[in-house]
């Protein structure tokens, strides 16, 4: 039996919600972002790179628009998965020329909106390349067009997150394509950006600086085949890879020694030879919001207890199905939100309100004793969380709300019954 500990104490942040008691009223649920730790997340990461770089916050790992506008100021970008997300940035706020279109299934209308609206593309094949040139001069397009690559570096330690591999849905392969790559860049005179990401959680430090030196080094050779038609090789788009920790007992990488690590084997990337470009998502959004749940009904077996919540597989996608990979520390609060200490003799299944077994974020958890009425609280889920919402009996989503250093905002309204029926209809 596996015996994992809650946490026996919440972040500040999270104490302001509770002592909202009129927050609980009508919510059996409720999503919670530390809007100032996202600032902080973000200064830290300005302040790892050049002044220069486009920190291009990676949508799908929030893709709330209130909170995408929170973050809307100079030198922060956001990265679009799908056309969907590019129509969210510009929605929220963001100027086309500081949101980045990566995605492996462009259609030629995805491609048309995006490069009449001047919004950053990172092509991932040549067959892409293609048909950006088809409509480049038509469209008489200002965007700025990379070429994804794929290191082929191998994959990290959860196989589902890890995207530079040896085979890859993602991207033109480095080792395999290597002059079909040069060849395009002495092809196209607006490809001006080279592209990369590894995947994120899972993935060493050593990994990801390895990957970028060696397109680095392959954006290098191509620059100088550029160089002799007086064409531009000045964009580096890095990705978002970037580990964070879910779990007490783990220590997190510091994104400052990984900083420290590229400049020394890419110096191009920080003394202003390239416009260097992020994507991180997990590392901005992971660990700055919790998730409360009431506990609805305790079941009691023989020689273990089941905590029936109103979040689940619904909520935490990635948990459920593959639990081996992913863990969210839980605190306990009775009815009245107050911390609740020690250990139950017996341990806790928690499982979800969905109609299928596997519907379980806790096998074997040690918590202290857990009544109805009481409250979990599930740690960082800031990021591909919400995000990755299943539709699954249709439950709703809940309110999510943003604390600041003043006050508490809503972010999302909890769905209504008439928001299923038209998602549905």
């Amino acid at each position: 039996m596996e015996i994992i500990s809650g946490l026996e104490t919440i972040p500040a942040y999270l104490q302001k919600v509770v002592d909202s008691k009129k927050l609980f009223r009508n919510n059996a649920s409720l999503i919670v972002y530390d809007l100032e730790f996202i600032k902080e997340r973000i200064q830290k990461v300005q302040y790892c790179f050049p002044d220069n770089a486009l920190h291009a916050l990676a949508i799908k790992a929030s893709p709330l628009v209130n909170l995408l506008r929170t973050q809307n100021k100079d030198g922060i970008g956001l990265e679009a998965a799908s056309l969907p997300e590019v129509y969210l940035g510009l929605k929220a706020g963001y100027k086309a020329k500081d949101i980045v279109f990566d995605s492996p299934c462009k259609t030629i209308e995805d491609l048309e909106f995006a490069l009449t609206a001047g919004v950053r593309v990172n092509a991932d094949s040549f067959a892409e390349l293609e048909r950006i040139d088809e409509l480049y001069r038509d469209l008489g397009s200002k965007s700025l067009i990379g070429l994804r690559i794929n290191p082929q570096m191998g994959e990290g330690n959860i196989h589902a997150t890890s995207v530079g591999g040896k085979l890859s849905k993602f991207g033109v392969p480095a080792d395999e394509q290597r002059g079909a790559i040069i060849e395009a860049y002495d092809k196209y005179k607006w490809l001006r950006g080279i592209h990369l990401h590894i995947g994120s959680q899972g993935m060493s430090q050593d990994q990801l600086v390895s990957a970028v030196r060696k397109v680095y080094k392959l954006a290098s050779l191509a620059r100088v085949v550029r160089e002799v038609k007086g064409w531009k090789l000045d964009i580096f788009d890095m990705g978002g890879g970037f580990p964070v920790s879910y779990s007490k007992d783990q220590v997190a990488p510091d994104i400052k020694d990984y900083a420290e690590a590229l400049e020394l084997e890419c110096p191009g990337l920080f003394d202003g030879s390239y416009k260097l470009i992020t994507e991180f998502g997990r590392y901005i959004f992971a660990n700055t919001a919790s998730a409360i749940s009431k506990v609805e009904y305790v079941k009691e077996q023989a020689d273990s207890k089941i905590a029936i919540i109103h979040l689940g597989a619904d909520f935490l996608l990635r948990k459920a199905y593959n639990p081996k990979n992913w863990h969210h520390d839980i605190t306990v609060l009775d009815k009245h939100g107050r911390l609740k200490i020690g250990t139950d003799k017996k341990p806790y299944m928690v499982a979800g309100p969905l109609c299928f077994g596997g519907d379980v974020i806790e096998e074997s958890i040690q918590l202290p004793v857990i009544e109805p009425g009481d409250y979990l609280v599930i740690h960082d889920v800031g990021a591909y969380t919400l995000s990755m919402w299943s539709r699954y009996n249709s439950r709703q989503m809940p309110t999510v709300l943003g604390v600041g250093r003043k006050d508490i905002s809503i972010l999302k309204k909890k769905e209504t019954l008439f928001d299923i029926l038209k998602f549905w209809s």
